[in-house]
């Protein structure tokens, strides 16, 4: 038997490794079915070469927890190691990065990916163990030994009996990490982190139903057989190519990623790329509507397989951080701070390769099934306008396949809206005015205006489309958006014609002084000659105003503080109505207040803003006035 100091010259590097790694305690259990699964992978290309000359087998890596014992096994049939490579593996490579680490993560030892990186992997054993036994046996004709170190730097090293080949880690769990002893807690972490990893998990076992006979008699009771409980599922769909799976293959894996998810995806994007880096993964689209306030942190990221987090700031383009699915790259560095990952060239190189491929899964969705597409539409149409705003490489791509709907249900791309409405709505000054609603039901009188005058409609309902509209216009200096109920449809899109005023100069002035008296000052009152059939009040907000306002209250754009300014409004007053005309012409003041009033609460009324006691005393008013 031989025992030895561990070849390190900070003298007890245990209390450390438990003191700044104990945030994530937990990865002690995806380390070391980590290293078990490399040492299989290994095994496996060595025999494929010709340098290993034994049996692959169908080798699983088993996880047995012993709770009397207090004891924890994880048995793999990988590689193994003879005594010279445990000295030389587990007692002296994992401590040349000791320093190293304990220089720079004395403070802020946080990161799940730092122990792996240092070569520490094994040593994550000593955060939940008094003491740790490995006993190996290598694929080589070699004695199998036994090594055994309880958290000081001593250690002793014999040979052992072991006649199978691979690695046995035995973890004796300390007083403080019991909890770990629980089959629920262990069976919760091999879920959580090893899922998907390659080589087959066994924990404990399960009792299998086997199927009844053709010929059985009625009163036959099924046979049952205990079987290894395989907790994982070693050829994900991501490891495939897409041309192995079908529709029901993206939905069966998207149910495994997300069991409690009842809603199905809209589609897939299935990422494929060796060159210049190594990354794939399934991007699914989920239903999402209008609402940005959705549940982040969906996409899972694996490094080969291993489950790493669910926090890809940085590594998807944050408009993507809406979708859910798995990415998997070996070349993502794990061991580095959010800030040092989203400064890292790699990264940015995958970002940018997600966004491209997910535009261009976009356009061919769109070219090969456009009813379905426009169907999609309002499930997915946050997602794709904050692309817009947020992604100019995505936003230059979006004009293939970002639509415009109407009101009724037409959906056109940014050209076709500009070759449909062209003839029709271009004003004087040859500018194309595209006309929006927000809400169908509030602005339901402007938009049948609008129709009426042959003009198509737009439903824009995201809460970022001010934001968006105004992008599209600094890009496009001849368009310009409006929405219906910012002015009278007369002059949403100005054309040359102008109604003759049945008034003159100077009785509109003396109108326009009459109704200041009795408006109040929210409503800036605006005089117009229209259609003396069209209504005598209009009450409108000025695009402008109303779209900084909008703006500001969603973050960015619009001016300062522009957020809590009270609301504006236009009070248009059709002088050629033949109530402007008994407005003007009454002499009884307490009887022009009142058609003042009155006039003003209906159109108030057709803009949903009378509320409160302001609609008890309109509701009053009116009932005695049919008295």
């Amino acid at each position: 038997m031989a025992t030895g100091k561990i070849n390190v010259s900070v003298e007890n590097i245990f209390p450390l490794i438990k003191k700044f790694l104990y945030s994530d305690h937990e990865i002690f259990l995806r380390e070391l079915v980590s290293n078990g699964t490399d040492a299989t992978l290994k095994l496996k290309h060595l025999i494929s070469i010709g340098e290993a000359k034994v049996e692959y087998g169908n080798p699983i890596i088993e996880v047995k927890v012993d709770k009397d014992a207090k004891k924890i096994h994880i048995i793999d049939q990988g590689l193994g190691m003879t005594a010279d490579e445990v000295e030389k593996y587990i007692n002296q490579v994992a401590f040349s990065g000791a320093e190293e680490f304990l220089d720079k993560y004395k403070d802020s030892a946080k990161d799940s990916g730092i122990i792996g990186h240092f070569g520490l992997g094994f040593y994550s054993a000593f955060m939940v163990a008094e003491k740790v036994e490995i006993i190996t046996k290598s694929y080589k004709d070699e004695p199998a030994a036994h090594w055994t170190c309880d958290g000081s730097p001593e250690f002793t090293l014999e040979p052992a009996d072991k006649t199978s080949r691979g690695t046995e880690i035995i973890l004796h769990i300390a007083e403080d990490s019991l909890e770990f002893l629980e089959d629920s807690k262990i069976s919760g972490l091999l879920n959580k982190y090893n899922k998907f990893m390659p080589i087959p998990i066994k924990f404990g076992t399960r009792t299998e139903t086997l199927p009844k006979p053709e010929d059985a008699p009625e009163d036959y009771v099924n046979e049952t057989v205990e079987t290894d409980n395989i907790i994982n599922n070693p050829n994900p769909a991501w490891t495939k190519q897409p041309s192995e799976l079908s529709d029901e293959d993206y939905k069966n894996f998207y149910r495994e990623l997300y069991p409690m998810q009842f809603e199905e995806p809209l589609f897939n994007i299935h990422l494929n790329v060796d060159y210049p880096f190594n990354l794939t993964g399934i991007l699914y689209f989920p239903k999402l509507g209008t609402d940005m306030q959705i549940q982040k942190d969906k996409i899972q990221l694996y490094q080969n397989q291993v489950y790493v987090t669910d926090n890809v700031e940085g590594i998807v383009p944050e408009f993507l951080t809406m979708l859910k699915g798995v990415i998997d790259s070996p070349d993502i560095p794990l061991n580095v701070s959010r800030s040092g990952l989203q400064a890292d060239g790699a990264v940015k190189k995958i970002s940018n390769y997600i966004t491209r491929k997910v535009a261009d899964k976009l356009k061919a969705l769109f070219n090969e099934n456009r009813a379905d597409f426009e169907a999609k539409w309002n499930d997915i149409k946050i997602v794709l306008e904050y692309g817009m705003l947020s992604e100019d490489k995505f936003y230059e791509k979006a004009g293939a396949f970002v639509l415009y709907p109407t009101v009724d249900d037409k959906y056109f791309t940014l050209e076709e809206l500009k070759e449909n409405l062209k003839e029709n709505q271009t004003d004087k000054d040859g500018k194309l005015v595209v006309l929006y609603a927000g809400n169908k039901d509030a602005q339901h009188s402007y938009i049948e205006a609008a129709k009426e005058k042959g003009y198509e409609v737009l439903l824009l309902d995201s809460p970022i489309i001010s934001h968006l509209i105004q992008k599209i216009e600094n890009d496009n200096s001849d368009l310009t958006f409006v929405r219906v109920d910012s002015d009278h449809v007369d002059n949403l899109i100005k054309k040359e014609e102008n109604a003759i005023s049945k008034l003159s100069d100077d009785e509109k002035a003396t109108l326009k002084t009459s109704l200041e008296a009795y408006i109040p000052k929210a409503y800036s009152v605006q005089l117009e000659a229209m259609d003396s059939q069209a209504a005598p009040f209009i009450i409108t907000q000025p695009e402008f105003m109303r779209r900084m306002k909008e703006m500001s209250q969603t973050g960015g754009g619009g001016m300062f503080g522009m957020g809590n300014m009270p609301e504006m409004y236009n009070l248009v007053v059709n002088t050629n109505s033949d109530l402007a005309s008994s407005i003007l012409n009454t002499e009884d003041k307490t009887h022009q207040e009142h058609l003042v009033k009155q006039a003003l609460d209906l159109a108030k009324l057709s803009q949903n803003l009378l509320k409160g006691e302001a609609l008890t005393a309109f509701v009053k008013r009116s009932f005695e006035m049919i008295k």
